[in-house]
């Protein structure tokens, strides 16, 4: 057997338990979309300061197309050893898991070797599959490494699954917590009575993925009718793409939806978080400028130096620049570019000393949709 859960450090475990943000992480390119290790590890050093409690590697806004192009260890271990020589607070540390199972268990065990909690399992590779094979394939992977389910919107390539299959995937004993990402309403609540049916609640963390409605996950308490009694299950906190940008209005986010009181003022916030969603994610061309989207943020506050991908057709749908200033003007609140500016060079530099970094004018060197 493999690494498991209860051999996490026990501050670790308590934050998974607590709940907190996890930026899933973009990755840093030259404009020869070459790796760039520098920007890499000033992204988890600005995730880190701005008060995440994990971080999220090798996932789908990480490009999953860095296995085809033998970034994936190399991304994960500059990423892990930032976070070992930047903090010593406990950080949840979650992988991307991929592919059909030999591909997921070889990438575990990488995972594995460079310090690394948990396996955030995509079943993509499995669209088409029957549900019974998609279990024996998380069970697999679970030998190997302890799991959050991933429960991804078809429209980015996910697959459908039942309420049935979350349960069946919920009393795998090495699964931690599951990250709901359907972006819908009905597969989310799939999910939460999976886990209520399969009594694991009180083991798997529940996050959220919807990036569409971030707040309203994290403030409603979920009845659940069980063997006659009522569960309820909440939300903990985010795993998302949406929380790789404006990461300390993010954290601030989650505490407001924890501190309450529930009233008319989170409700206005959902409205606002949802707004700014749909301008970094690039609703209005069902979502083919998302990963460009959250890059264009970070260009625009330093800690990239554009907003390429891997793949050169993925980049800014035309409209979408118009539609990020639009929020950035309508929502400064949630922004961070302040605290951004304040710490950037220090990231860059990986030194601990004030910083004195202009912040980068919208826009300068602004991209070409």
């Amino acid at each position: 057997m493999g690494l498991r859960w209860p051999d996490w450090p026990k501050d670790v475990l308590q934050q998974l338990r607590q709940g907190c943000v996890i930026p899933a992480s973009p990755l840093a390119l030259t404009e020869e979309r070459r790796f760039d290790p520098l920007r890499q590890a000033a992204l988890a050093r600005y995730y880190l300061d701005a008060g995440a409690g994990g971080l999220a590697v090798g996932v789908h806004t990480t490009q999953f197309e860095i296995r085809d192009v033998g970034l994936y260890e190399p991304v994960l271990k500059t990423v892990a050893e930032t976070l070992d020589e930047w903090t010593d607070r406990p950080i949840i540390r979650v992988a991307g898991l991929v592919g059909k199972t030999s591909q997921a268990k070889s990438e575990a065990e990488i995972a594995c070797g460079l310090g690394y909690h948990a396996g955030l399992l995509s079943v993509a590779a499995y669209r088409g599959a029957a549900e019974d094979e998609i279990i024996e394939h998380c069970k697999a992977v679970a030998a190997v490494m302890p799991l959050v389910g991933f429960y991804l919107q078809p429209a980015v390539g996910g697959v459908v699954l039942s309420s049935d299959f979350w349960r069946r995937f919920a009393e795998i004993d090495n699964v931690a917590a599951i990250k709901m990402a359907p972006f819908n309403r009905y597969r989310t609540l799939d999910v939460l009575r999976g886990v209520a049916l399969a009594k694991a609640e009180e083991r798997i963390s529940l996050y959220t993925g919807n990036d569409d409605n971030i707040v309203m996950d994290l403030i409603t308490p979920y009845e659940i009718k069980r063997d006659g009694e009522t569960v309820t299950l909440r939300i903990v906190g985010g795993l998302l793409g949406h929380w790789s940008v404006w990461v300390k209005g993010a954290v601030d986010v989650l505490r407001q939806c924890k501190a309450g009181p529930l009233d008319d003022r989170l409700l206005v916030l959902n409205g606002k978080v949802t707004d700014c969603n749909a301008a970094f994610f690039d609703v209005a061309n069902d979502f083919k400028g998302c990963i460009a989207g959250v890059h264009e943020v970070l260009r625009r506050q330093g800690l990239l130096e554009g907003v390429w991908c891997l793949d050169p057709k993925e980049r800014l749908s035309a409209g979408q620049l118009a539609e990020i200033d639009r929020v950035y003007e309508a929502y400064p609140e949630l922004n961070d570019d302040a605290f951004v500016a304040k710490n950037l060079e220090r990231w860059l530099e990986g030194s601990s000393r004030p910083d004195k970094h202009p912040p980068i004018s919208k826009t300068e060197n602004r991209p070409t949709a």
